[in-house]
């Protein structure tokens, strides 16, 4: 070769043309460099630059030997300060050149850096000075503009650039209508893509990629798969970018078999190395619920990039294996990967699903260390772990520290206060996010929902009901749910079976909510029927669905139906039962009497028993007072858990009621020793807008005179009805004794409190902390009889409805 080198492109480089010689200059000019310019140092270490520092540094050595108004170096410095991302040193080099000197590939340059690198506006306004100083735009000044159109998402401008291609005669060119392409599919026209696609005298394999990522991206999943085939079938070779835009369509379609197939086509084409492609496949399977799939794409990777790392964590998190998401993190650490804000939200997801506070702690010290405390995404990860952790306090203190709060920080806050009980605060932080301006959305509804369902004071569930109305966000299914729920939890099945009747569209967790309000109501017959219903319709039940309709067989001594769900579950619909299902089934067994095959159950239990399972059993055999069994449930688990109070009074009660008063005070003094305490009986009954709380013997009321004297009134009266006090489980004490004892459970001072001061007719509704005791709820049937009053009562696992001497649970409780 000559001595010449060309300044950017293996072809002639075109020169700006005065206005004089315009017509006479050629548009492009060959640029001759001399030989020791090009050879020259300067030239060859502008050639291997790697970043702006060591660009700085070269820049005076490229001055000192005279070389900065060589076209070579113009070039190469502008395109070089472009590409590192200091537009305004790019500027100062073009603005260096005398304007008759300037190449118009400067400006093409220029225009590029500007696209790249600031916004929409100034690169229109430097577009625009191209023009002004006589330029023709070219092709690429195109593509780089639309491409900056459709990150902005400017459909408006997008459209102008469009059509301004189109009277520079590239509306044929294959690289500016793929920009178009793209351009529209960014700005969600998917249809209009396509048709700038169909419009295309020839397609590559770029814009036939960017069609496919377009629908994919854009919600059309089948769409991007056929595409796909279309694109193989006009005999166009797939590359691994089209697998990655393919593989998130396979994934919403939750099409496993099609995600295999692609696995497959990635193995024989060689793309299964490259960690973008595997990074894919990975998302794909842990979405799919193919944990078996995606752990052995992990460990056939040859190499990991970060973002592999973050998608096993938070696949691992999301499908159960939360252990083992911990476990992963840890191992990303130990192999020098630095974290990221995505790693550290999946490692605090699979703390939060753990509970395990300790872990949870260390992250938190890892992120604040890393610097990573202002990035408001991870704080709110970090508030919804304190909050599934039992530290709801921590977690307000986090919220309280946070600077910077976005809607998703309210709502994790607000969340977090309503799974932890605090339902005041929920509700006080719900009015606080509005009077700092937030404006609530459909997820800060839910969660205030969320809390007042777990008040269960129909008043204040009627007043966010309203509010949903008010903000017109009554009709997303999440709320429209979340309402469906809470009215259940509030004991007004009904009115939650209306608005469920009312909803157009419904979710599977929308079902499940009805299902569930059914069975904790008594009502299994009705949520069976439903769930019937379910069955015929698009959406197809999933694993809680069959732990409700299971639950509410439970509830209502549907045995045989119970059990036909249990192995439908599998049979029809491939869902594996879980521990709760296996739980569920023990009480379904147990309430009914059949306690000697439902240990059978568990002891042919494909999996090892955890707490629910013996916790269930327990309970059942208090219930039918089989001592035996119950001495074995609850062996197991002291095993399991030695120092869960509840089961320790469980298993007193029991043996209580089979008047084993020896083994009573065995269990006692064994608590004593733990240090362990029985759970007070609380109970809580609303009266005009205050909400009043009732401990079991409690005095300190202020009409706790009025209520044991109208106690003492009603006792008599039941007692005439036909009520029998059951005073086996109270020993050492003398007979009347033992009644007065009964008499003051917290829940007949709340019933008590509500006759007194409600309207003859009114409905009682109680809540109560634990399960309501056998004496209690033989009583309320004859307190409901004798005054008339419809009684609900919620207890920590249902509702109970007394009315006229009988309750809706027909002593399946």
């Amino acid at each position: 070769m000559s001595s010449q080198l060309l300044a950017l492109h293996p072809s002639p480089l075109p020169t700006k043309p005065t206005p004089s010689t315009a017509a006479a200059t050629p548009h492009y000019e060959r640029i001759f460099i001399p030989t020791h310019v090009y050879r020259h140092p300067s030239a060859i270490l502008l050639e291997l630059c790697n970043s702006l520092t060591e660009l700085r540094q070269f820049l005076p050595l490229v001055i000192k030997n005279g070389f900065y108004n060589q076209h070579l170096f113009q070039t190469k410095l502008l395109s070089l300060f472009c590409r590192f991302g200091s537009i305004s040193e790019a500027t100062r080099v073009f603005d260096s050149v005398d304007d008759h000197d300037k190449l118009d590939v400067l400006y093409h340059t220029m225009l590029k850096g500007y696209a790249r690198n600031s916004s929409l506006h100034e690169a229109l306004g430097f577009y625009h000075r191209m023009r002004s100083d006589g330029v023709k735009p070219v092709v690429y000044d195109f593509t780089y503009l639309l491409q900056l159109c459709g990150e902005k998402l400017d459909l408006r401008m997008g459209r102008e650039i469009h059509g301004q291609m189109i009277v520079n005669g590239c509306e044929n060119n294959l690289f500016a209508m793929t920009a178009v392409v793209n351009l529209y599919a960014k700005c969600r026209q998917i249809a209009d893509a396509y048709k700038m696609f169909e419009r295309m005298p020839q397609r590559d394999l770029v814009s036939w990629n960017t069609v496919v990522a377009g629908y994919a991206q854009n919600g059309f999943a089948k769409k991007a798969v056929e595409l796909v085939l279309l694109m193989q079938e006009a005999g166009q070779k797939l590359d691994a970018i089209t697998l990655v835009s393919v593989l998130p369509a396979v994934t919403d379609l939750k099409a496993l078999r099609i995600g295999r197939s692609v696995h497959g086509f990635a193995v024989k084409s060689g793309f299964e190395s490259m960690v973008n492609v595997a990074t894919a496949l990975l998302d794909m399977y842990f979405k799919c619920g193919s944990v078996s799939d995606a752990r052995l794409v992990f460990e056939g990777m040859s190499s990991k990039n970060v973002v592999s790392w973050n998608t096993m964590i938070a696949g691992l998190a999301e499908n159960g294996e939360s252990k083992e998401a911990y476990e992963t993190f840890l191992k990303m650490l130990d192999e020098g990967v630095q974290p990221t804000n995505v790693s550290m939200m999946g490692a605090l997801q699979a703390c939060a699903n753990l509970g395990n506070l300790e872990q949870g702690r260390f992250v938190h010290k890892l992120l604040e260390q890393l610097k990573l405390n202002c990035d408001v995404s991870v704080m709110n990860s970090l508030i919804s772990m304190y909050s599934k952790c039992k530290r709801v306090d921590i977690a307000a203190s986090v919220f309280d520290h946070m600077k910077d709060k976005t809607n998703v920080t309210w709502n994790a806050m607000i969340l977090g206060y309503a799974q932890n009980g605090c339902v005041k605060e929920a509700l006080n932080l719900f009015c606080m996010m509005q009077s700092k301006g937030s404006k609530p959305d459909s997820f800060t509804l839910v969660s205030a929902i969320t809390a007042l369902a777990d008040l269960s004071v129909t008043r204040q569930a009627k007043w966010i009901h309203g509010l949903a109305i008010r903000t017109l966000m009554d009709k997303n299914v999440f709320v429209a749910t979340a309402l469906v729920d809470m009215y259940a939890k509030c004991g007004e099945v009904q009115t939650a079976r209306k608005l469920f009747d009312m909803m157009q569209e419904r979710h599977v967790i929308t079902w499940n909510a009805m299902i569930d309000g059914y069975g904790t109501h008594g009502l299994g017959k009705a949520a069976v029927d439903l769930f019937d219903q379910m069955q015929k319709g698009a959406i197809k039940p999933n694993e809680i669905t069959f732990l409700s309709v299971i639950s509410a067989c439970s509830h209502s001594g549907l045995v045989e139906e119970g059990l036909y769900y249990f192995e439908s579950m599998k049979e029809n619909y491939g869902l594996e039962p879980a521990m709760d299902h296996y739980g569920a089934m023990v009480d379904l067994l147990g309430r009914a009497g059949r306690l000697d095959e439902a240990w059978k159950f568990i002891e042919q239990m494909p999996v090892k028993p955890g707490i629910t399972i013996f916790g269930a059993m327990l309970g059942a055999c208090k219930i039918h007072k089989n001592v035996e069994l119950g001495e074995k449930a609850a062996d197991r688990l002291f095993e399991l858990d030695p120092d869960e109070g509840g089961y320790h009074v469980l298993l007193a009660n029991m043996y209580a009621s089979a008047s084993m008063w020896d083994k009573v005070a065995m269990v006692r003094t064994s608590m004593e020793k733990k240090g362990l305490q029985k759970t007070p009986g609380c109970s809580l009954v609303e009266l005009r807008n205050e909400v009043h709380t009732f401990y079991s013997g409690s005095t300190n009321h202020p009409q706790s005179k009025r209520i044991y004297a109208f106690l003492e009134d009603l006792g008599n009266e039941i007692k005439d009805a036909g009520y029998v006090p059951d005073t086996n489980s109270i020993h050492d004490v003398e007979e009347d004794v033992k009644e007065q004892l009964l008499t003051s459970h917290s829940e007949r001072l709340a019933i008590a409190f509500g006759l007194l001061n409600t309207s003859p007719g009114t409905t009682i509704h109680i809540r109560k902390n634990l399960r309501v005791c056998g004496d209690c709820h033989e009583a309320t049937k004859y307190i409901s009889l004798v005054t008339g009053r419809e009684i609900v009562v919620r207890d920590m696992r249902r509702f109970h409805h007394f009315k006229n001497g009988t309750c809706s649970c027909g002593d399946y409780w």
